[in-house]
């Protein structure tokens, strides 16, 4: 595998980066040589050896280091590693992680070909299905999918010691693009028929591609001045690079999709001009879930109080971290308190380091058990010195006479009984209140349904949240009109939006054909 070359965007220096040599892929390297020896020589290797190989580590910049720059922290496996963790899988025949994989990748198939050192055909066969592999193999919560249904980790009794599917797909991607053998998807002749795709996110990328393959002429319109979505506005450099996400945008755009940016649907135009003016044949709202949730306690209207969808959107899309290229405007903090425990609630707290924090607070009112993050972005987060308050949640939020968050009000808790989703309720034990002080809040609670699109079009049904109802291949209440993603699901994740996205595409293919 070529050198991983990533862009720290601290000034202008380039850091060129690589898990070739490092101490993890030479271990791979002597664990795999005899391997493959004994397989050159016709030696079948049995269940009992594959649950033998060790479980290989994921190479990453050094914690310190890495919280003062915006470079990838996960550094990606070198070809030894990648082979060495293939040999792990059994390659059973039920294939349970596929059923476990919201959009069907073939995985046994694309595993089995690493075995063989045949790469490219192995990320072939991942893009029958997904053809956003770099992207999900970051950023999706493959312990909780594909990973979990895994016979070895079963047998192993343990998730962590699963084949680790995703960080080969990400192995496989990273392979394709560095190597130059990326190949653009077969599209069939013009139809004749247009698509409108509103937003440019995983569930919109995905509809653009499926249907663009099926010869129907294809335009996303995204309201944001550059495609990819929360891919782009939400996850930090440091997890997903945004060049990652635009290769995959281009890759669209040589199959003859159209895109335009600053492109707001619902006000720009609305579905029924899409549908009755522009005549567009389907149309698919992948728009997300934009609106951010607050926590409705007294001094939320402080300043140095922001939502993590709006701090995320600053520092990702609009660069205010490149101070010496972009003029984004971004509040500068010395001690900052992130609410909440997801995956936002790390992304802002890790982004707030980077940004020169001197101490950054993750304020949780549960334990770290409980926590919906993942539990690989929570190691990264308290290596990186964030620190964590569990059991704890503000009252309210304090100010100077100038109107400048100054500290919180924080009570302590304790669990409870489950709640509905099984997590054990945080109980506030009364007296235990005190002053926290802090100069930034960032509240990172989830976000709701953006309602311009279900405020702008007659007679789209939604649920009570503002959610779009669609049924079982995600068709709205609205002829020719199909919708996914976290609009449909509030948020949620990737690979969630993109087997959505697939859905919707199938049913406008077949509706068009």
């Amino acid at each position: 595998m070529s050198n991983i070359k990533t862009k720290t965007e601290f000034g202008t220096s380039t850091e060129l980066r690589s898990s070739e040599g490092s101490p993890l892929e030479t271990e791979a390297q002597s664990l795999l040589a005899p391997l493959l020896e004994r397989k050159k020589a016709g030696e079948k290797i049995g269940p009992k050896d594959r649950m033998a190989i060790p479980p290989q580590e994921m190479p990453t910049q050094e914690a310190k280091a890495r919280g003062g720059n915006m470079s990838e922290v996960a550094l990606g496996y070198g070809e030894c590693q990648a082979r060495l963790e293939a040999e792990r899988c059994l390659g059973c025949k039920n294939e349970p992680c596929v059923k476990g994989c919201p959009v069907g990748v073939s995985i046994p198939r694309f595993i089995a070909e690493i075995q063989k050192g045949e790469f490219k055909a192995a990320i072939d066969i991942i893009k029958e299905t997904n053809l956003l592999p770099a992207v999900c193999g970051r950023v999706c919560p493959q312990e909780k999918q594909c990973q979990l249904e895994c016979t070895l980790g079963k047998s192993l009794k343990s998730v962590e010691k699963a084949v680790a599917i995703g960080r080969l797909e990400r192995y496989l991607a990273d392979w394709e693009r560095d190597n130059n053998k990326v190949t653009i998807p077969a599209v069939k002749p013009a139809t004749g028929k247009k698509v409108a795709v509103i937003g440019s996110g995983p569930a919109g990328l995905t509809v653009a591609a499926d249907t663009a393959r099926a010869g129907h002429g294809v335009s996303i319109f995204e309201a944001f001045h550059k495609p990819g979505g929360v891919m782009v506005y939400g996850i930090p450099e440091f997890r997903l690079p945004k060049a990652i996400v635009q290769a995959e945008v281009d890759g669209l755009k040589k199959m003859g999709v159209r895109l335009e940016t600053n492109f707001l649907a619902g006000r720009t135009r609305t579905i029924k001009e899409f549908l009755d003016e522009d005549h567009f044949d389907a149309v698919f709202i992948g728009v997300g879930a934009g609106l951010p949730k607050f926590l409705g306690i007294p001094g939320e209207n402080l300043v140095g109080v922001s939502s993590a969808n709006e701090y995320l959107t600053r520092a990702n899309l609009m660069k205010a971290y490149d101070t010496e290229s972009a003029a984004t405007p971004m509040y500068r903090s010395k001690i900052v308190a992130v609410i909440g425990g997801g995956n936002v609630a790390m992304d802002a707290a890790r982004m707030a380091l980077r940004l020169g924090a001197e101490q950054v607070h993750v304020i949780y009112r549960r334990t770290r058990d409980e926590m919906p993050a993942r539990a690989e972005e929570v190691e990264h987060a308290m290596e990186e010195g964030i620190i964590f308050n569990f059991l704890q949640n503000p009252n309210k939020i304090l100010g100077d006479d100038k109107g400048r968050v100054i500290g919180m009000e924080l009570q302590k808790f304790e669990l409870g009984e489950p709640d509905a989703s099984g997590r054990r309720s945080p109980v506030a034990i009364p007296g235990s209140e005190y002053v926290y002080d802090c100069d930034t809040v960032i509240v990172a609670l989830g976000n709701e349904s953006n309602p311009l699109i279900t405020k702008t079009t007659a007679n789209l049904s939604t649920d009570k949240r503002g959610r779009i109802l669609v049924d079982g291949e995600q068709k709205t209440s609205l002829d020719k009109v199909y919708a996914g993603g976290d609009i449909v699901l509030g948020a949620a994740t990737v690979i969630l939006a993109m087997g959505e996205g697939r859905r919707a595409a199938a049913a406008i293919n077949g509706l068009l054909a």
